[in-house]
């Protein structure tokens, strides 16, 4: 009885913070919704978003298929466009559509962060309420859509770090089909499969998901082809993009050739160390404490490293927290990336016409402010998991953990 009334509490307290949370972001979007998105205000005020941008820029306003566009297509997978435009129908018509438009998904976006509010709290109750006062996720809620695909990545891990594969690659071939970038889950599900010994499990996993991606895939690319391709090739084709540490580099005056080049090299230099980190556990780890290492990583050497990727991160993060001394990298980290928001807001403000804003090299200045701090905090959590007792190979260090955090007692 006491524990099932500790635990209502606590749901109690995981849902009031969301809704503080969801306030405080809305707080933030006002003045924009006030005064209907002018260029540069969304930029000064920080409060830009993708929702009501693209309701009229993509035809959403005219009830239009988001993929039937061609180049005007909605730039994302097929689930995010058909939230986008499938709301638009929940939007009530007589004026201010757009403004109404917003109210919709933000009221939607609510519901989903609560949701996934709760699911962490269920999977690590003892820093949940992180989620909803880390900062910069407040500061992001309502930048684009991707509360969507974050609350079906996270049903991924819950499912699967409880053995019910089936319902775990149902909600990754969603979430992939959300937003792409949770198929990198893939690379830690499969060791943990291979580290079980049980490949049979590892093919039917991969097998349900590529099977539920296609099947929703494949009505959009049947119908309107052109427009399903949108996404893809535009990240297959983007030169370096905000956020990026390439675009960061470019602004110091390093410009560098061959970025798809780069980048791939730079990606498998990092699936490279994560590989040698999976190989020092003995005991395989749980998808949620190895998750936020491999995906932070990655958006660190992405051609894009959009501000509202933190809203994908955070609940990561949390996840993969070990105990109270990776407290401090935590807020470090967050630390990073209220510097960016404010920062890449304050540039774009410059770039669109304010006669005050941030110049190029302080705005790569908090660009790499921004990936210095996640990667610090992907370091301590790397080391955690390395030294605890459960994960460690006993009795000696593994491969990563001697490269990484070894000392020279070798040397004379």
């Amino acid at each position: 009885m006491r524990t099932s009334i500790f635990w209502s509490s606590a749901t109690k307290l995981l849902i009031l913070l969301s809704l503080l949370a969801g306030i405080l972001s809305f707080v933030k979007f006002d003045h924009c919704i006030n005064s209907n998105w002018a260029t540069p205000d969304v930029d000064i005020h920080a409060c830009y978003s993708d929702i009501p941008s693209l309701f009229t820029d993509r035809g959403l306003d005219k009830h239009q298929w988001a993929y039937s566009n061609g180049e005007k297509a909605v730039e994302y997978p097929v689930v995010m466009g058909a939230v986008m435009w499938a709301t638009t129908w929940l939007t009530p018509a007589g004026g201010n559509e757009i403004r109404k438009y917003f109210y919709v998904n933000a009221f939607l976006l609510v519901l989903l962060f609560i949701g996934v509010v709760l699911l962490i709290g269920k999977m690590r109750p003892k820093f949940a309420y992180l989620l909803p006062v880390a900062p910069a996720v407040i500061g992001s809620l309502f930048i684009n859509w991707d509360m969507w695909g974050i609350i079906t990545m996270i049903l991924a891990i819950y499912y699967f770090d409880r053995r019910h594969y089936s319902l775990s690659a149902l909600s990754l071939a969603v979430s992939v089909a959300t937003k792409f970038f949770p198929i990198l889950l893939l690379l830690p599900i499969l060791f943990i499969f291979w580290k079980e010994g049980r490949l049979k499990a590892a093919a039917q996993y991969v097998g349900i998901t590529v099977l539920v991606w296609a099947a929703l895939n494949a009505p959009v690319f049947f119908t309107t082809p052109k427009g399903w391709w949108r996404f893809y090739d535009l990240n297959l084709n983007r030169d370096a993009d905000w956020g990026s540490i390439w675009y960061a580099f470019s602004l110091l005056g390093l410009n560098l050739s061959h970025l798809n080049f780069l980048s791939v090299l730079a990606l498998v230099v990092v699936i490279s160390f994560y590989l040698l980190f999976l190989a020092d556990f003995e005991m395989p780890p749980t998808l949620a404490h190895v998750s936020f290492i491999l995906l932070a990583s990655v958006l660190c050497i992405g051609k894009v490293y959009s501000p509202q990727y933190v809203l994908w991160l955070a609940p990561l993060a949390v996840l993969a927290l070990r105990d109270r001394r990776d407290l401090p990298a935590f807020w470090i980290w967050q630390a990073g990336e209220v510097i960016y928001h404010l920062a890449i807001w304050q540039h774009l403000a410059l770039v669109s016409g304010a006669h005050f804003g941030l110049p190029d090299g302080a705005y790569a200045i908090a660009t790499l402010i921004r990936i210095a701090t996640t990667l610090y905090f992907v370091l301590v959590l790397a080391r955690r998991a390395l030294s605890h007792p459960s994960n460690r190979r006993r009795g000696r260090r593994g491969p990563l953990a001697d490269f990484l955090f070894g000392t020279a007692e070798s040397y004379p």
